[in-house]
């Protein structure tokens, strides 16, 4: 995101439905258990030092036993890169994967930036949406990309409307990543492909269940089974991308601002209200959802902007 903005952690371990309505909340361990998986089943040199500390803990003790604390100080013995954020006053935030030199694939230290992005953009009271980016013209290789599950870990849903805008590559996790949002916009010449398959694995922290949903269980196996590269146009043909910006860089990220822009009209906690029970509906069963819907109902009823367009007879305008 340039200073443009996840546990959808959209990004995407069992559901806690109760948490759609309050404040989401932030596991770590998960994230690490997300490393610990994919790590040791990588041969890449870039990942050996990750796999020898992860092989250290597995062998001395449980993953569950490490205390938060501890595990972001582990976490950031391995630095490099960040996570910038920049929160606007119109309520759209910009989240930008920063590791030019590693193809923005994430690190120790930018996994624990991330979880306090997060933890920032949750408790942002005007916010309305994010859009995700990464610097240097390209979004994210995905190789370092195993612990950010963080962003679409079902037990902490953004209260905002997320975008990933992709210019350059989203490869593997970084095309996992994709998924986790609730919009894909793409620039001219940016490609998505799901690469696991020649690196021997899957998707496996909830990028091919997203994927189903977003094209279908056969337009799935294609992707994935394929390892087929998604381009703006066969990324519009078959559903996974939502727009194609204009231009790139500062232009393309403008244009995804004002794309957003379209759906974060309004006051914050009814946009807020809006993701809220759209999570539900599409998460929890239905007896359960339409208790969520009720709650979050409850919220909105005789607040300030409820109360504003009575007044205004704004319904029918």
């Amino acid at each position: 995101m340039q200073k443009l903005p996840g546990r959808q952690r959209s990004i995407n371990l069992p559901l806690r439905r109760q948490q759609f309505v309050g404040r989401p909340k932030v596991y770590p361990k998960m994230a690490l258990c997300a490393a610990r998986v994919q790590l040791m089943r990588s041969s890449s040199s870039s990942c050996g030092a990750w796999t020898r500390l992860l092989q250290r803990w597995s062998s001395s003790s449980s993953i569950h036993s490490f205390n938060e604390k501890e595990i972001r100080e582990k976490l950031q013995a391995f630095p490099g890169g960040s996570i910038d954020l920049l929160k606007q006053e119109s309520g759209i935030a910009v989240l930008t994967i920063n590791n030019p030199s590693r193809m923005n694939a994430f690190s120790g230290s930018m996994m624990v930036e991330l979880e306090d992005r997060v933890s920032q953009l949750e408790s942002w009271t005007d916010g309305k949406g994010v859009i995700v980016v990464g610097a240097a013209g390209t979004f994210c290789s995905g190789s370092d990309l195993n612990a950010v599950r963080a962003i679409s870990n079902p037990q902490c849903r953004l209260p905002l409307i997320s975008v990933a805008m992709v210019e350059g590559k989203a490869l593997g996790g970084g095309a996992e990543l994709t998924t986790a949002c609730d919009f894909r916009l793409m620039a001219p010449g940016g490609v998505i492909q799901f690469v696991h398959k020649h690196m021997g694995l899957v998707p496996g922290w909830g990028g091919a269940a997203r994927l189903v949903r977003i094209v279908g269980s056969q337009g799935a196996i294609k992707l994935l089974a394929g390892a087929r590269k998604v381009d703006p146009e066969l990324g519009l043909q078959i559903g996974l991308v939502n727009g194609v910006l204009d231009g790139s860089g500062g232009s393309a990220l403008q244009g995804a601002e004002d794309w957003l822009g379209h759906y974060t009209k309004g006051a914050a906690p009814v946009i807020q209200a809006v993701k809220k029970v759209v999570v539900s509906g599409r998460e929890l069963p239905l007896a359960e959802a339409l208790r969520a819907e009720k709650e979050v109902f409850g919220t909105v009823w005789g607040a300030p902007a409820n109360l504003q367009a009575l007044a205004s007879k704004h319904k029918h305008r």
